[in-house]
Protein backbone atom coordinates (compact mmCIF):
# COMPACT_ATOMS: atom_id res chain seq x y z
CA UNK A 1 0.00 0.00 0.00
CA UNK A 2 1.34 3.27 -0.95
CA UNK A 3 2.03 6.16 2.00
CA UNK A 4 -0.25 8.98 1.28
CA UNK A 5 1.10 12.60 0.23
CA UNK A 6 2.54 14.84 2.50
CA UNK A 7 1.70 18.45 2.20
CA UNK A 8 4.28 20.59 0.64
CA UNK A 9 4.25 23.07 3.30
CA UNK A 10 4.18 19.76 5.62
CA UNK A 11 7.01 19.14 3.95
CA UNK A 12 9.42 21.70 4.61
CA UNK A 13 8.46 22.65 8.05
CA UNK A 14 9.43 18.47 8.73
CA UNK A 15 12.84 19.08 6.83
CA UNK A 16 13.78 22.85 8.70
CA UNK A 17 13.24 21.43 12.19
CA UNK A 18 15.32 18.27 11.04
CA UNK A 19 18.07 20.26 10.26
CA UNK A 20 20.87 20.03 12.72
CA UNK A 21 22.56 23.24 12.62
CA UNK A 22 26.91 23.14 12.46
CA UNK A 23 28.56 23.64 15.17
CA UNK A 24 32.17 23.75 14.32
CA UNK A 25 33.27 27.23 13.47
CA UNK A 26 36.17 28.58 11.34
CA UNK A 27 37.48 31.57 10.99
CA UNK A 28 38.30 33.42 8.34
CA UNK A 29 39.81 36.15 6.84
CA UNK A 30 37.88 38.53 5.04
CA UNK A 31 38.90 37.66 1.50
CA UNK A 32 37.54 34.66 2.10
CA UNK A 33 34.05 35.31 4.09
CA UNK A 34 31.84 35.86 0.77
CA UNK A 35 29.18 33.43 1.06
CA UNK A 36 29.76 31.91 5.09
CA UNK A 37 27.17 31.92 7.14
CA UNK A 38 28.34 34.24 10.50
CA UNK A 39 28.64 32.14 13.69
CA UNK A 40 28.36 34.76 16.48
CA UNK A 41 26.41 38.45 16.63
CA UNK A 42 29.28 41.10 15.42
CA UNK A 43 29.33 43.40 17.33
CA UNK A 44 31.75 47.09 16.75
CA UNK A 45 33.84 48.26 18.78
CA UNK A 46 34.36 51.65 17.56
CA UNK A 47 31.98 54.62 16.38
CA UNK A 48 31.52 54.84 12.38
CA UNK A 49 32.38 57.72 11.36
CA UNK A 50 34.68 57.29 14.54
CA UNK A 51 34.46 61.25 14.79
CA UNK A 52 32.95 64.24 13.25
CA UNK A 53 33.29 64.42 9.17
CA UNK A 54 32.63 66.81 6.32
CA UNK A 55 29.86 65.08 4.17
CA UNK A 56 30.87 67.25 1.27
CA UNK A 57 34.02 69.06 -0.15
CA UNK A 58 33.67 72.81 0.81
CA UNK A 59 33.83 75.12 4.15
CA UNK A 60 34.01 74.52 7.70
CA UNK A 61 32.81 77.36 9.56
CA UNK A 62 30.70 78.67 12.66
CA UNK A 63 27.30 79.69 11.79
CA UNK A 64 27.17 82.31 14.08
CA UNK A 65 30.05 84.23 11.74
CA UNK A 66 27.90 84.04 8.79
CA UNK A 67 24.95 86.07 9.50
CA UNK A 68 23.89 86.87 5.91
CA UNK A 69 24.93 85.25 2.56
CA UNK A 70 27.71 87.39 1.21
CA UNK A 71 29.44 87.01 4.20
CA UNK A 72 33.75 86.83 2.92
CA UNK A 73 35.67 84.98 5.22
CA UNK A 74 39.65 84.64 5.80
CA UNK A 75 40.32 81.04 4.92
CA UNK A 76 42.60 80.13 8.39
CA UNK A 77 43.49 76.45 7.48
CA UNK A 78 43.46 73.57 4.90
CA UNK A 79 42.26 69.96 6.09
CA UNK A 80 42.35 67.39 3.13
CA UNK A 81 41.06 63.62 4.33
CA UNK A 82 43.16 61.43 6.43
CA UNK A 83 44.69 64.67 9.00
CA UNK A 84 43.44 66.44 11.55
CA UNK A 85 42.91 70.07 11.44
CA UNK A 86 43.32 72.60 15.00
CA UNK A 87 40.55 74.03 16.33
CA UNK A 88 39.18 77.03 14.47
CA UNK A 89 39.95 80.72 14.91
CA UNK A 90 36.41 82.74 15.18
CA UNK A 91 35.64 84.43 12.13
CA UNK A 92 37.63 82.14 10.06
CA UNK A 93 36.33 79.09 7.58
CA UNK A 94 38.61 75.94 7.31
CA UNK A 95 39.03 74.67 3.85
CA UNK A 96 37.78 70.90 3.99
CA UNK A 97 37.07 67.71 1.84
CA UNK A 98 35.12 64.69 1.87
CA UNK A 99 35.79 62.69 4.84
CA UNK A 100 37.95 65.20 6.78
CA UNK A 101 37.36 65.71 10.54
CA UNK A 102 35.51 68.60 11.03
CA UNK A 103 38.05 71.16 13.47
CA UNK A 104 37.30 72.12 17.39
CA UNK A 105 35.23 74.56 17.14
CA UNK A 106 33.09 74.14 13.65
CA UNK A 107 29.80 73.53 13.81
CA UNK A 108 28.70 73.73 9.84
CA UNK A 109 30.07 72.61 6.40
CA UNK A 110 29.18 74.67 3.39
CA UNK A 111 29.74 73.05 -0.13
CA UNK A 112 32.11 74.40 -2.24
CA UNK A 113 29.42 75.05 -5.39
CA UNK A 114 27.92 77.67 -2.84
CA UNK A 115 31.02 79.41 -2.39
CA UNK A 116 33.92 81.43 -4.33
CA UNK A 117 37.42 81.22 -3.05
CA UNK A 118 39.85 84.03 -3.80
CA UNK A 119 42.97 84.24 -2.67
CA UNK A 120 42.82 83.94 1.10
CA UNK A 121 39.60 84.48 1.57
CA UNK A 122 36.00 82.72 0.70
CA UNK A 123 32.50 84.19 -0.06
CA UNK A 124 30.03 82.42 1.56
CA UNK A 125 26.78 82.77 -0.53
CA UNK A 126 24.96 81.02 1.28
CA UNK A 127 23.32 80.97 4.95
CA UNK A 128 24.22 77.88 6.66
CA UNK A 129 22.55 75.65 9.13
CA UNK A 130 23.79 74.13 12.96
CA UNK A 131 25.18 70.53 11.80
CA UNK A 132 24.80 70.62 7.86
CA UNK A 133 26.86 68.31 5.93
CA UNK A 134 28.55 66.84 8.85
CA UNK A 135 28.70 63.31 9.48
CA UNK A 136 28.59 62.69 13.10
CA UNK A 137 30.57 60.26 15.06
CA UNK A 138 28.74 56.91 15.25
CA UNK A 139 25.97 58.17 13.24
CA UNK A 140 25.90 54.64 10.81
CA UNK A 141 26.77 52.86 13.77
CA UNK A 142 27.81 53.56 17.27
CA UNK A 143 30.40 51.37 19.71
CA UNK A 144 28.74 48.33 21.29
CA UNK A 145 26.25 48.19 18.30
CA UNK A 146 25.04 44.94 16.77
CA UNK A 147 26.23 45.04 12.98
CA UNK A 148 24.78 41.57 12.21
CA UNK A 149 23.37 38.87 13.82
CA UNK A 150 24.22 35.40 13.60
CA UNK A 151 22.60 33.47 11.13
CA UNK A 152 23.35 35.65 8.61
CA UNK A 153 24.87 34.40 5.08
CA UNK A 154 27.27 37.24 4.34
CA UNK A 155 27.23 38.56 1.04
CA UNK A 156 29.70 41.44 0.15
CA UNK A 157 27.80 44.06 1.68
CA UNK A 158 28.33 42.45 4.82
CA UNK A 159 32.05 41.78 4.52
CA UNK A 160 32.37 45.40 3.34
CA UNK A 161 30.50 46.23 7.12
CA UNK A 162 32.59 44.29 8.97
CA UNK A 163 35.81 45.53 7.08
CA UNK A 164 34.19 49.35 7.95
CA UNK A 165 34.24 48.48 11.79
CA UNK A 166 37.97 47.40 11.77
CA UNK A 167 37.26 43.46 11.64
CA UNK A 168 39.91 41.91 9.57
CA UNK A 169 38.36 37.98 10.00
CA UNK A 170 35.07 36.28 11.27
CA UNK A 171 33.46 33.60 12.81
CA UNK A 172 31.19 31.80 10.74
CA UNK A 173 29.88 27.72 10.51
CA UNK A 174 32.07 25.45 8.73
CA UNK A 175 30.97 24.51 5.46
CA UNK A 176 28.27 22.24 5.03
CA UNK A 177 30.20 18.39 3.92
CA UNK A 178 27.67 16.93 1.68
CA UNK A 179 28.08 13.73 -0.53
CA UNK A 180 26.50 14.00 -4.34
CA UNK A 181 24.99 10.50 -5.90
CA UNK A 182 23.77 9.76 -9.22
CA UNK A 183 21.74 6.58 -9.51
CA UNK A 184 21.30 4.49 -12.77
CA UNK A 185 22.83 2.62 -15.28
CA UNK A 186 21.29 5.15 -18.13
CA UNK A 187 23.66 7.31 -16.86
CA UNK A 188 26.80 8.33 -18.62
CA UNK A 189 29.53 11.19 -18.41
CA UNK A 190 28.83 13.89 -20.90
CA UNK A 191 31.98 13.75 -23.20
CA UNK A 192 31.72 9.84 -23.79
CA UNK A 193 29.93 8.11 -26.57
CA UNK A 194 26.35 7.51 -25.92
CA UNK A 195 25.21 3.96 -26.38
CA UNK A 196 21.71 2.77 -27.04
CA UNK A 197 19.12 3.77 -24.23
CA UNK A 198 21.81 5.66 -22.53
CA UNK A 199 21.42 9.65 -21.23
CA UNK A 200 23.79 11.91 -20.24
CA UNK A 201 23.99 12.35 -16.58
CA UNK A 202 22.88 16.57 -16.09
CA UNK A 203 21.50 15.96 -12.84
CA UNK A 204 24.82 15.63 -11.51
CA UNK A 205 26.43 19.09 -12.67
CA UNK A 206 23.26 20.87 -11.98
CA UNK A 207 23.30 19.57 -8.24
CA UNK A 208 26.81 19.98 -7.76
CA UNK A 209 26.73 23.63 -8.79
CA UNK A 210 23.41 24.77 -6.74
CA UNK A 211 25.73 23.25 -3.39
CA UNK A 212 28.39 24.96 -4.44
CA UNK A 213 26.14 27.88 -4.93
CA UNK A 214 25.13 27.34 -1.24
CA UNK A 215 28.88 27.00 0.19
CA UNK A 216 28.79 23.72 0.51
CA UNK A 217 31.84 21.34 0.45
CA UNK A 218 30.90 18.82 -1.96
CA UNK A 219 31.97 15.31 -2.73
CA UNK A 220 31.04 13.91 -5.69
CA UNK A 221 30.85 10.05 -5.83
CA UNK A 222 29.92 9.42 -8.65
CA UNK A 223 27.39 6.97 -10.62
CA UNK A 224 25.62 3.85 -8.34
CA UNK A 225 24.56 1.28 -10.99
CA UNK A 226 20.95 -0.01 -10.75
CA UNK A 227 21.31 -2.75 -7.96
CA UNK A 228 20.70 -2.97 -4.19
CA UNK A 229 23.75 -4.03 -2.78
CA UNK A 230 25.61 -1.61 -4.63
CA UNK A 231 23.31 1.57 -3.42
CA UNK A 232 23.72 0.13 0.08
CA UNK A 233 27.28 0.13 -0.18
CA UNK A 234 28.07 3.51 -1.39
CA UNK A 235 24.96 4.89 1.11
CA UNK A 236 27.36 3.27 3.48
CA UNK A 237 30.40 4.90 2.34
CA UNK A 238 28.53 8.42 1.76
CA UNK A 239 28.18 8.33 5.68
CA UNK A 240 31.34 8.57 6.36
CA UNK A 241 32.12 11.80 7.10
CA UNK A 242 29.29 14.17 5.56
CA UNK A 243 26.83 16.23 6.95
CA UNK A 244 24.04 14.95 3.93
CA UNK A 245 23.74 12.57 1.48
CA UNK A 246 21.78 13.83 -1.60
CA UNK A 247 20.68 11.39 -4.77
CA UNK A 248 19.28 11.99 -7.42
CA UNK A 249 16.69 8.66 -9.00
CA UNK A 250 16.11 6.12 -7.60
CA UNK A 251 13.24 7.05 -4.83
CA UNK A 252 10.69 6.06 -7.08
CA UNK A 253 8.59 2.86 -6.85
CA UNK A 254 9.55 0.81 -10.29
CA UNK A 255 11.55 -2.45 -9.70
CA UNK A 256 14.84 -0.74 -10.77
CA UNK A 257 14.33 2.17 -8.04
CA UNK A 258 16.71 0.89 -5.09
CA UNK A 259 17.62 4.37 -3.24
CA UNK A 260 14.32 4.13 -1.14
CA UNK A 261 14.98 0.26 0.17
CA UNK A 262 18.63 1.04 0.46
CA UNK A 263 17.63 4.03 2.86
CA UNK A 264 15.17 1.54 4.79
CA UNK A 265 18.19 -0.69 5.26
CA UNK A 266 20.88 1.03 6.18
CA UNK A 267 19.28 3.94 8.28
CA UNK A 268 15.30 5.01 8.12
CA UNK A 269 13.35 7.06 6.49
CA UNK A 270 11.26 9.60 7.93
CA UNK A 271 9.56 11.49 4.88
CA UNK A 272 8.74 10.20 1.17
CA UNK A 273 6.20 11.48 -1.34
CA UNK A 274 5.27 15.26 -1.25
CA UNK A 275 2.15 16.66 -3.20
CA UNK A 276 4.29 19.02 -4.84
CA UNK A 277 4.59 19.10 -9.02
CA UNK A 278 7.27 18.45 -10.16
CA UNK A 279 9.10 16.58 -7.09
CA UNK A 280 6.71 14.24 -5.69
CA UNK A 281 8.98 11.24 -4.77
CA UNK A 282 11.41 13.27 -3.00
CA UNK A 283 12.49 11.27 0.05
CA UNK A 284 14.13 12.48 3.30
CA UNK A 285 15.61 10.28 6.40
CA UNK A 286 19.11 9.35 7.97
CA UNK A 287 21.90 6.87 7.06
CA UNK A 288 24.06 6.61 10.13
CA UNK A 289 25.39 10.11 11.16
CA UNK A 290 24.46 11.28 7.77
CA UNK A 291 21.00 13.38 6.60
CA UNK A 292 19.66 11.74 3.46
CA UNK A 293 17.56 13.84 1.24
CA UNK A 294 16.60 11.63 -2.20
CA UNK A 295 15.75 13.51 -5.25
CA UNK A 296 14.11 12.18 -8.62
CA UNK A 297 15.99 11.56 -11.20
CA UNK A 298 13.81 13.76 -14.35
CA UNK A 299 16.23 16.88 -14.26
CA UNK A 300 12.95 19.31 -13.54
CA UNK A 301 11.94 17.95 -10.74
CA UNK A 302 15.46 17.58 -9.47
CA UNK A 303 15.88 21.39 -9.65
CA UNK A 304 12.82 21.92 -8.35
CA UNK A 305 12.74 20.11 -5.79
CA UNK A 306 16.04 21.10 -4.41
CA UNK A 307 15.31 24.80 -4.61
CA UNK A 308 12.58 24.47 -2.38
CA UNK A 309 13.04 21.68 0.02
CA UNK A 310 16.86 20.67 -0.20
CA UNK A 311 17.98 24.31 0.13
CA UNK A 312 15.88 25.45 2.89
CA UNK A 313 17.34 22.28 4.70
CA UNK A 314 20.86 23.52 3.75
CA UNK A 315 20.46 26.94 5.30
CA UNK A 316 18.65 25.65 8.36
CA UNK A 317 21.86 23.12 8.68
CA UNK A 318 24.06 26.12 8.33
CA UNK A 319 22.65 28.31 10.93
CA UNK A 320 20.81 30.60 8.68
CA UNK A 321 17.99 32.65 10.32
CA UNK A 322 15.75 32.70 7.39
CA UNK A 323 14.90 29.80 4.92
CA UNK A 324 12.05 31.14 3.55
CA UNK A 325 12.07 32.15 -0.16
CA UNK A 326 11.96 35.61 -1.40
CA UNK A 327 8.44 36.03 -3.38
CA UNK A 328 6.80 39.16 -5.35
CA UNK A 329 2.87 38.85 -6.91
CA UNK A 330 3.13 39.45 -10.20
CA UNK A 331 0.05 39.43 -12.95
CA UNK A 332 -0.43 36.41 -14.77
CA UNK A 333 0.15 36.46 -18.15
CA UNK A 334 -1.71 33.04 -18.75
CA UNK A 335 -4.67 30.63 -17.98
CA UNK A 336 -3.85 27.75 -15.20
CA UNK A 337 -7.34 26.11 -16.21
CA UNK A 338 -6.52 22.24 -15.13
CA UNK A 339 -4.99 22.34 -11.79
CA UNK A 340 -3.27 19.38 -10.37
CA UNK A 341 -4.33 18.23 -6.94
CA UNK A 342 -0.53 18.70 -6.06
CA UNK A 343 0.84 22.41 -4.97
CA UNK A 344 2.64 22.73 -8.67
CA UNK A 345 5.85 24.91 -9.39
CA UNK A 346 5.98 26.27 -12.82
CA UNK A 347 8.91 27.69 -14.56
CA UNK A 348 8.10 31.49 -15.62
CA UNK A 349 9.73 34.47 -16.45
CA UNK A 350 8.75 38.08 -15.66
CA UNK A 351 7.51 39.94 -18.89
CA UNK A 352 8.50 43.49 -19.46
CA UNK A 353 5.01 44.85 -18.60
CA UNK A 354 4.91 43.65 -14.99
CA UNK A 355 3.84 40.20 -15.39
CA UNK A 356 4.82 36.47 -15.59
CA UNK A 357 4.56 34.15 -18.74
CA UNK A 358 4.93 30.74 -18.26
CA UNK A 359 7.05 28.28 -20.67
CA UNK A 360 5.01 26.40 -23.40
CA UNK A 361 6.53 22.76 -21.94
CA UNK A 362 5.88 22.24 -18.13
CA UNK A 363 7.41 18.32 -17.99
CA UNK A 364 9.60 17.05 -15.22
CA UNK A 365 12.07 16.07 -17.79
CA UNK A 366 11.95 19.95 -19.97
CA UNK A 367 15.63 21.25 -18.54
CA UNK A 368 15.50 23.85 -20.98
CA UNK A 369 12.65 25.49 -19.57
CA UNK A 370 14.61 25.58 -16.28
CA UNK A 371 17.22 27.72 -18.27
CA UNK A 372 14.61 29.96 -20.12
CA UNK A 373 12.77 30.92 -16.85
CA UNK A 374 13.72 33.55 -14.69
CA UNK A 375 12.07 32.01 -11.83
CA UNK A 376 9.00 29.61 -10.17
CA UNK A 377 5.09 30.35 -10.08
CA UNK A 378 3.66 29.27 -7.00
CA UNK A 379 0.25 27.03 -7.63
CA UNK A 380 -2.14 26.44 -4.98
CA UNK A 381 -3.42 22.60 -5.07
CA UNK A 382 -6.69 22.52 -6.75
CA UNK A 383 -6.24 26.39 -7.62
CA UNK A 384 -7.04 27.92 -11.48
CA UNK A 385 -5.75 30.73 -12.56
CA UNK A 386 -7.11 33.15 -15.46
CA UNK A 387 -4.92 35.75 -16.96
CA UNK A 388 -4.94 38.87 -15.30
CA UNK A 389 -4.73 37.52 -11.93
CA UNK A 390 -1.94 37.74 -9.25
CA UNK A 391 -0.01 35.30 -8.62
CA UNK A 392 2.78 34.64 -6.16
CA UNK A 393 6.19 34.35 -8.11
CA UNK A 394 9.85 33.14 -6.43
CA UNK A 395 12.59 34.67 -8.41
CA UNK A 396 15.52 32.32 -9.22
CA UNK A 397 17.81 35.82 -7.93
CA UNK A 398 16.82 34.47 -4.70
CA UNK A 399 16.73 30.88 -4.47
CA UNK A 400 20.15 30.53 -6.19
CA UNK A 401 21.76 32.24 -3.66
Amino acid sequence: MRAELISFDEAFERLVAAARPLREIDEVDLHRAAGRVLAVDLVSDIDLPPMDNSAMDGYALRVADVPAPGTRLPVSQRIPAGSVGHALQAGTAARIFTGAPLPPGADAVVMQELCEHTGDSVLINHLPRQGEFIRRAGGDIARGRRVLAAGTRLRAQEVALAASVGLPALAVRRRLRVALLSTGSELNQPGQPLPPGGIYNSNRFLLRALLTGLGCEVTDLGIVADELPATRRALREAAEGHDLILTTGGVSVGEEDHVKPAVEAEGELHMWRIAMKPGKPLAHGRVHAAAFIGLPGNPVASFVGFLMLVRPFILASQGVAEVQPDSVRLRADFDWTKPDSRREFLRARMTETGGVELFDNQGSAALNAASWANGLVDIPAGQAVARGEPVRFLPFGGLLS
